[in-house]
């Protein structure tokens, strides 16, 4: 008997699987020194040891990231599978999110959201992968409307939980949502989605070249009951871009 139980102990134990989670607003590969250094920020993203990572501001064959693939190339640097999603065309290339991973990818999908005329496109990123514990989950990588008006953020808030709240899937949704906590636009989201209960979750992210005193850099999920959170940490790498990176170390339950 008592074999039988340390044998079920050790199966729930191995089902269980420890995921880190890493937002991080690229500045479009300028550092805040104003050099294009891909290895600056490829070295953040492998010191941060995350199994999947969120990028905002991804610039794709523009004129400005010297006609590079943003996301390709930091995907080699750090030896994660890599995809693009266009929130609009820029500067002769595109201009979006990037969504890094260990794991393949099941399948991908790029969210338009909403936007009034004449303010900036903006999209939600969503890969689908499988866990080593065989769990199928989705990660959405998004950047939402950064101006101090919340009309365009609530639409897109509005929108992501439309599209992509009624999963089936574990999902976590990760990015620069440019919303404090205290927000509308985080409310609409945390109808479907919670955030961390950790205290590092409502600290500053932004500025990183000063003290960071906005929250608006967020990791969020749904089934609450199916993650468990280890370890949440804000990092302030103030050469690589002007948002702090957020990363988390989370435990999904079956």
């Amino acid at each position: 008997m008592l074999f039988f139980f340390l044998g079920n102990l050790l199966a729930q134990k191995e089902e269980r699987v420890t995921v880190k989670i890493l937002s991080f607003n690229i500045l479009h590969g300028k550092t805040t020194n104003g050099s294009f250094d891909l290895d600056i920020i490829a070295n953040v993203i492998k010191k941060a040891d995350a199994d999947f990572v969120s990028l905002q501001e991804v610039d794709f064959k523009t004129n400005r990231a010297k006609k590079y693939d943003l996301p390709t190339e930091l995907g080699c640097r750090t030896k994660m599978a890599s995809v693009f999603g266009r929130a609009m065309y820029y500067d002769g290339g595109e201009y979006g999110e990037g969504v890094l991973s260990k794991y393949s990818f099941l399948s991908t999908k790029n969210v338009a959201l909403p936007y009034t005329k004449g303010n900036e496109p903006r999209a939600a990123l969503e890969i689908t992968t499988v866990l080593k514990s065989g769990d199928t989950i989705s990660f959405i990588g998004t950047h939402l409307d950064h101006l101090k008006d919340e009309t365009d953020k609530i639409m897109q808030a509005n929108a992501i939980i439309d599209s992509l709240g009624n999963t089936k899937l574990p999902t976590l949704i990760v990015g620069d949502l440019n919303a404090t906590p205290d927000s509308k636009t985080i409310k609409i989201l945390t109808k479907k989605f919670k955030k961390p209960n950790h205290k590092k979750a409502f600290e500053g992210t932004y500025p990183s070249k000063t003290k960071p005193t906005i929250c608006i850099d967020h990791i969020l999920f749904n089934m609450a009951k199916k993650w468990k959170v280890l370890d949440y940490e804000i990092v302030c790498e103030n050469y690589a871009s002007d948002h702090c990176i957020v990363v988390a170390t989370l435990v999904y339950i079956p």
